[in-house]
């Protein structure tokens, strides 16, 4: 059994409108053979609830880097360790609270003078001006429960004293594609960990395909059996990101993850 889990933004969606139509050959080929496609993504709860709508997508998924794993109701036979339900989930809850992250942001900004913007301090037509996004995909994305996307707007330096500050209060810092994060302890690879083991624990064998585009992603192409890494828009690769065994897909975005796909579920089949 194939299960493979995606980054969203940059990945199987593009940089410039959020479009999968590029992906749809593979998308059509993981629905004919009913493979289990599972969204590993820094947006929000209702972000990736709309995507799977427009997708028929009735899997798992993985919210705010790695904060939660969401897992319909009955999808797996209980129990479900460390879950609790919630809105026809049962929700592994991993993250750190949302206002500690947001106080966090500001309290180490306006301390060290560093000049960084949270998701929470802008107005949902200011996040669609930088991201592209339309006003109710903006709104969507400010509902936020366990990761607070920020500009840094500083110096080097000012970045190394950040992500030191994070790091003692047991905080971590990453950067995406277009905002950096602060996280709690957790990661989109401990999060894919749990859900893979559930997985394991209901079929004789899994193979685990992970893909990304970007550094907040290495935890999660660590976590599954073959990491594929697709390309930046300009046709470049994140020079971060360095696994042993790492595929790199022959094209950007939702094209690169087209041919990946279609090319793994052929290896596999």
């Amino acid at each position: 059994m194939i299960v493979i889990l995606s980054d969203l933004d940059g990945t199987l969606l593009n940089d410039r409108d959020y479009s999968f139509r590029p992906a749809r050959e593979a998308l059509r080929e993981i629905g004919r053979q009913d493979i289990p496609l599972v969204f590993v993504s820094s947006k929000t709860r209702t972000e990736i609830e709309a995507i799977r709508g427009d997708l028929d997508n009735r899997h798992p998924f993985i919210s705010e880097n790695g904060g939660a794993v969401f897992i319909p109701e009955g999808y797996f036979p209980p129990p479900v360790p460390e879950s609790r339900e919630r809105d026809g989930y049962l929700v592994i809850e991993l993250g750190t609270s949302y206002e500690k992250l947001c106080a966090f942001l500001d309290r180490s900004a306006a301390e060290g003078n560093i000049r960084v913007r949270g998701f929470h301090s802008l107005d949902p037509e200011e996040i669609a001006r930088l991201t592209g996004l339309n006003p109710d995909q903006a709104a969507r994305a400010k509902e936020r429960e366990y990761d607070e996307p920020f500009l840094f707007e500083g110096r080097p330096e000012e970045w190394g004293r950040l992500r030191q500050q994070a790091e003692s209060e047991g905080l971590t810092l990453t950067r995406g594609g277009r905002f950096s994060h602060v996280t709690g302890p957790s990661d989109k690879g401990k999060a894919a960990r749990i859900l893979l083991n559930l997985y394991r624990a209901r079929s004789l064998e899994i193979r685990s395909v992970g893909i990304g585009d970007a550094v907040n992603d290495i935890p999660l192409l660590e976590a599954v059996d073959r990491a594929i890494l697709v390309q930046k828009p300009d046709g470049s690769y994140d020079p971060e990101v360095r696994i042993p065994g790492l595929t790199r897909a022959p094209g950007p975005g939702p094209e690169g993850w087209n041919k990946a796909i279609l090319k793994i579920i052929g290896e596999f089949s």
